[in-house]
């Protein structure tokens, strides 16, 4: 394993968990992973709950993230929620681009780049999330799709700072449907994405890249993942739900990776 490259397990919990159980879900996540070292642990909320469980993760080796920002540090955005506010509340990571807001929002990788920059000049961990829907994977357009979402999305990163960036490869043909990209499939489209990487930025730079695989994935399946070269993680959606099922990914992903 490379020892720059430290795994990281990322929750996103979606519109799921008012704060009453989201507090519950944590609290058991804390009992069942305090002692869990060389792994990155982090969970995404929704906004409700970041402020109870900002504090509530004060002192734990559990992260917080959010799951979208705005572009603007402040100002007349009716609904949207700014860097410094979710600094404010604890959270050191935040998703951006998630196939399920280009989808359903209209979200282009033009305000990916954006709130990506925001992120960063904030000290926010952006996780940048790039993936084909099913119809472009069986008309071969994989590495098409994921070369523009990196390239576009990432367009305002400079070279020196592309190693603090998270890569989460997500087949939106996968996410939610119980289908996942083998082991292989996976390792194939990350490998790609960390060539890209070195192209566009710094070979050595895109060589301590984080990627994490999203798409349905599960307990049974997160250690066959993490065995390939460029599996540096997960950003698990429904499995992230439930004590044991978030709690069986951590351990056996950190088995592999130990």
């Amino acid at each position: 394993m490379n020892l720059q490259r430290k795994p990281i397990i990322t929750g996103n919990w979606k519109m799921n968990q008012k704060i009453s159980e989201a507090i519950e879900l944590v609290n058991g996540l804390k009992r069942e992973l305090y002692d869990e070292e060389g792994i990155e642990i982090v969970i995404c909320p929704p906004y409700t709950a970041l402020s109870e469980l900002g504090e509530s993760l004060q002192d734990s080796n559990i992260q917080l993230g959010a799951q979208d920002l705005f572009w603007e540090s402040s100002g007349a955005y009716t609904g949207e929620v700014s860097a410094s506010m979710l600094k404010d509340v604890g959270c050191r990571y935040v998703i951006i681009g998630h196939s399920e807001r280009r989808h359903y929002l209209g979200e282009t990788n033009e305000m990916v780049a954006k709130k990506v920059r925001r992120a960063l000049d904030e000290k926010l961990i952006p996780i940048v999330c790039v993936g084909e829907r099913l119809e472009e994977r069986e008309e071969g357009k994989t590495f098409e799709v994921v070369k523009d979402h990196l390239a576009n999305g990432l367009s305002l990163v400079k070279k020196e700072e592309i190693h603090e960036v998270v890569i989460a490869y997500e087949p939106v043909w996968a996410i939610g449907t119980g289908k996942n990209a083998t082991a292989g499939q996976a390792e194939e489209v990350h490998a790609f994405i960390r060539k890209l990487l070195g192209d566009v930025f710094d070979k050595t730079a895109a060589a301590r890249v984080r990627i994490q695989y999203g798409g349905s994935v599960k307990p049974e399946n997160i250690a066959e993942l993490m065995e390939e070269e460029d599996v540096n993680g997960a950003l698990v959606g429904g499995a992230s739900l439930t004590i044991e099922g978030f709690s069986q990914i951590v351990k056996r992903a950190h088995i592999r990776v130990s």
